[in-house]
């Protein structure tokens, strides 16, 4: 009896407190849910696809020995006087000074660039009697070790500029910044109708040495027929200069200077 009463008990507590808790009363207000975090940000944009970038071609190896078909002599007994890089406003017009006065004629080989910045130059270096050579379009020393459609698009825009500046310009020679040839450059400058000149004497004035230093080279240097290779652009050619009056008697004397051929 009492185990029974005491159940009896427990149940009716039961009742009270389910009563009491949600009996007939208002339900407490919730909080509403938080949004999800991506539902306050803007949408991510959409992944632009991934632009791939061909590796640039590897630059051939330069030849152990020079290319066959290079220019590096006359022909004949006579010397021949080159001057590379220009044209340039400090140097170009002196250099051609010195020509007159000496009454010999040179080859100029230019770079298209500077043909472009300075077309009244080369108007003159024609205009005076002397010779052209493509000299590619930027000095660029790998050049001949590049894919052959650069060569060729490199030689064809130099010549283009050339002959904006002489519409009826000839360019017989090809000179390879550096004399870094390939059997590559040669070709194409061949079917660009162009030779590829070289040299047999380098001073090297483009280091700068004295006036009288690059005069001592090139007469210990010169023979029947010789390249002379010397600069009027790239630089301050101050030396070179200084030398040339000097330098073009002494050769006139023991070889003869002539006009490329």
């Amino acid at each position: 009896m009492r185990h029974r009463a005491l159940l009896a008990s427990l149940a009716g507590l039961v009742v009270l407190l389910v009563a009491g808790c949600g009996g007939g009363s208002t339900p407490a207000p919730t909080a509403p849910s938080s949004p999800p975090p991506s539902a306050a940000l803007p949408p991510e944009p959409a992944p632009s696809p991934t632009r791939t970038v061909p590796p640039k071609p590897r630059l051939r190896p330069l030849p152990v020995k020079l290319p066959a078909g290079l220019i590096r002599t006359t022909g004949t007994d006579k010397v021949a006087l080159t001057f590379d890089d220009g044209p340039d406003p400090a140097w170009t017009p002196k250099v051609l000074d010195r020509l007159k006065a000496a009454k010999v004629t040179a080859t100029f080989c230019v770079v298209g660039k500077q043909v472009r910045k300075h077309p009244g130059l080369l108007r003159r270096i024609v205009r005076e009697g002397h010779q052209l050579c493509n000299h590619s379009w930027n000095h660029d020393l790998d050049l001949a070790r590049r894919p052959v459609s650069e060569i060729r698009a490199d030689l064809v825009r130099t010549n283009r500029e050339i002959r904006r500046a002489v519409p009826d310009a000839k360019v017989p020679f090809y000179r390879q910044p550096g004399g870094r040839w390939t059997a590559e450059v040669v070709k194409v400058a061949k079917q660009l109708d162009m030779r590829s000149l070289h040299w047999s004497v380098d001073p090297q004035d483009w280091a700068k040495p004295t006036a009288a230093t690059i005069e001592k080279r090139v007469k210990r240097s010169a023979r029947p027929g010789a390249v002379v290779l010397l600069h009027d652009g790239g630089g301050n050619r101050s030396a070179t200069l200084a030398a040339c009056t000097k330098l073009i008697a002494g050769l006139k004397r023991d070889h003869g200077v002539a006009r490329l051929t």
